[in-house]
């Protein structure tokens, strides 16, 4: 039975997109799209030549510098529990008169929907899910009726339901074995957006439904070769992407109104990607990103009457979103500035940006009210977990209106993470974020971890990470690489790795571990690695490939047979699947070179304790990935801790299986790294 009532970087002015969902705007098939493989840490976009909607950190370091301590001391340890017990927090939307938030938290240890008041105080609790995972969307542009997203167990069919603050919930797409997607409301209230594959589970289709009755009318019927991206706020147009490869793609404008067939509008030569940001306050102009003009993603803005394409932001670094204030008066941009979110706030009327008030950490999640008086937005750090604030955009004032650290965390206990840089293999530069231990010095060197994010093309940035302080907390160094192939470095970095994985991939990895130990505060003999999903891969590969390098493997679900993995692609993917093989290899036209990268069938090597952890609804990796490799590394003789979490998919959502997997991780390295 479902679940329905009884986690920026990541949105700027619209509504975050399902975590742990692939969204087909990422390049990473098989990382969490949303949330990081340990903690509901809000993950990012990837770049992509297929990606359609946008979702929406500086010191540099080079050679073998690190951190400077900021003097060895003792620090309160603390168990997983307490890292866990913060409570992740993250809005969605206004209500219609702009006095609440809509909100995402899981602070009863599952993530619910709750209306918190703007000007502060407790907030009121919408759904009661003490299973399923509930993300809230938006309030209903007229009342306080609210949409918001559940799967079952993580396996990521996501149905999109209507509720009222202690009312029953009504599930919008019933069924079985369909996966959904809210998109938006329209301008006037009176329509909602969602796409289903209820028709074909290859390819989403978009829905029309009266918010009055909920009767709804099919208004695009995909041919199953396009991605579906924003719809403009009249529910005339809608955006669509069709990738050729993982570098190529092309942006089309279908216009619902007269049915006719969606026109081609980014016609070029070469290899270029294009993601459809947001439709103009005009509901006409199209805003989208490219990088047809450099490294970097540009945002352009297209108009159908005209037919003209013309550059609206450009920087140093990839513009990852665009959008508006409902009245158009704000304009909410994000660039991606090496590992942190840089937010812009364009007042539209004056031609200036807003002056925003002094705050430490990033800003994230901005949104702006129906009434254009107040900015809603959080903001974390590596060693603060997100909060909520809301800006009163006429006076200036900021009021924090949560509080998600645990107070029993002292937070001079945690620690801040620098980015550094370091030569790999090759002499190419890979960059990094490195947390030092409080107690790590030369006198008394520390243990380290190669942490390889998901993906492939995620990127490890800036922000709270319960798992990574609990495990720095225990005297353990965590060095968060961004190895060739990752998001945000320009697209020539971006697929340097691109039919290369488990080769130039783990080598960055590998020299990731001589940097660390180079370093005189870190033990350069107890270097293991960990990761999540593709980083999970990485693990395997390093200890399967590179059986002399890392002294442990923290596997956690990630791939080792390429082969099945590729073959078992949820059919939801159907219209990026040729670009994923693009990048990784067909499991019909590529089994040799799939079955040489997989470390399955290499696992003979592997003589380095590993600790694997894996969810049973795993729609990605499926659960049989995990049990092989367990058992082949047993019968080599080498002791492998198995953590299988029955009610978890692809990233683990629930509190108490969290804390479960990051208690079992510190217990495996105690044994197997420390010792």
């Amino acid at each position: 039975m479902r679940s329905g009532g009884a986690k920026t970087g990541i949105a700027v002015g619209s509504t975050p997109p399902d975590p742990m969902t692939p969204d087909l705007i990422s390049r990473g098939r098989f990382g969490p799209a949303r949330f990081e493989e340990d903690t509901m840490r809000p993950s990012i976009p990837r770049r992509s030549a297929f990606a359609l909607c946008s979702a929406v950190w500086l010191s540099l370091s080079f050679g073998c510098s690190a951190p400077s301590p900021e003097g060895s001391r003792e620090v309160t340890r603390y168990d997983a529990k307490t890292f866990f017990e913060t409570e992740t927090v993250f809005g969605a939307s206004f209500s219609a008169d702009g006095s609440k938030l809509l909100m995402t938290s899981d602070r009863t240890g599952v993530l619910n929907a709750y209306a918190q008041p703007v000007v502060g105080g407790a907030p009121e609790q919408i759904t009661f899910s003490e299973t399923d995972a509930v993300i809230a969307r938006a309030f209903f542009p007229e009342d306080d009726r609210v949409v918001y997203t559940a799967d079952e167990g993580g396996n990521e069919l996501s149905h999109v339901y209507v509720t009222e603050a202690g009312g029953e919930p009504r599930d919008l797409t019933p069924g079985e074995g369909l996966r959904a997607v809210f998109r938006r409301f329209s301008r006037d209230g009176e329509t909602l957006f969602l796409t289903t594959n209820e028709r074909d589970p290859q390819a989403d289709d978009l829905y029309a439904y009266d918010t009055d009755d909920f009767e709804r009318r099919m208004v695009f019927q995909n041919p199953g070769e396009f991605s579906l991206g924003p719809v403009s706020g009249d529910g005339r147009y809608l955006a669509l992407h069709r990738s050729r490869t993982n570098a190529d793609g092309d942006l089309f404008l279908a216009d619902l109104a007269n049915g006719s067939e969606p026109e081609h509008i980014t016609p070029h030569e070469g290899d270029v990607s294009y993601t459809a940001f947001a439709f103009a306050p005009d509901d006409r102009r199209l805003a989208y990103g490219t990088d047809a003009h450099g490294e970097f993603r540009q945002a352009w803005i297209y108009d159908p009457e005209t037919g003209e394409h013309e550059v609206l932001i450009t920087a140093d670094w990839d513009v990852w979103t665009v959008s508006w204030s409902r009245g158009g008066r704000y304009r909410l941009s994000a660039v991606n500035r090496d590992a942190s979110t840089e937010i812009t706030i364009l007042d539209t009327e004056s031609g200036r940006p807003l002056d925003f008030p002094e705050i430490t950490g990033d800003l994230t999640g901005a949104f702006v009210s129906p009434q254009e008086t107040r900015l809603a937005f959080s903001v974390d750090s590596d060693s603060s977990p997100a909060n909520l604030h809301v800006l009163e955009l006429g006076t200036g004032e900021v009021r924090r209106l949560t509080d998600s650290l645990n107070p029993a965390v002292a937070p001079e206990d945690l620690v801040d993470g620098e980015v550094v840089r370091y030569p790999s293999f090759d002499g190419l530069e890979i960059p990094g974020i490195l947390y030092r231990p409080h107690p790590a010095s030369a006198d008394d060197p520390v243990p380290a971890l190669v942490w390889v994010h998901g993906g492939p093309g995620g990127q490890s940035r800036h922000g709270y990470r319960a798992q990574i302080q609990h495990l720095v907390n225990h005297g353990y160094a965590v060095f968060a690489v961004n190895n060739r192939g990752s998001t945000g470095y320009g697209k020539t970095f971006f697929h340097l790795d691109d039919r290369r994985h488990g080769d130039v991939d783990l080598k960055d990895c590998v020299e990731a571990r001589r940097y660390l130990a180079a370093l005189d505060w870190v033990d350069g003999e107890r270097i293991g690695i960990i990761g999540g999903s593709y980083g999970g891969y990485m693990v395997a590969a390093a200890l399967a490939f590179e059986p002399e390098v890392f002294a442990v493997g923290v596997n956690i679900f990630g791939v080792t047979n390429w082969v099945r993995t590729l073959s078992s692609i949820p059919p939801w993917w159907g219209p990026a699947r040729e670009a994923l093989y693009a990048e990784l290899g067909d499991p019909e036209t590529d089994l040799d070179r799939l079955t040489a990268i997989s470390p399955l069938f290499h696992a003979e090597n592997i003589a380095r304790p590993m600790y694997v952890a894996q969810g049973a609804n795993d729609p990605r990796v499926l659960q049989v990935e995990s049990d092989e490799i367990v058992e082949a590394v047993r019968r080599n003789g080498v002791p492998v801790d198995y953590a299988i979490f029955p009610d978890e998919g692809h990233g683990f959502r629930r509190r108490e299986n969290r804390i479960e997997n990051s208690d079992r991780i510190v217990r495996f390295l105690e044994t197997h790294l420390r010792e």
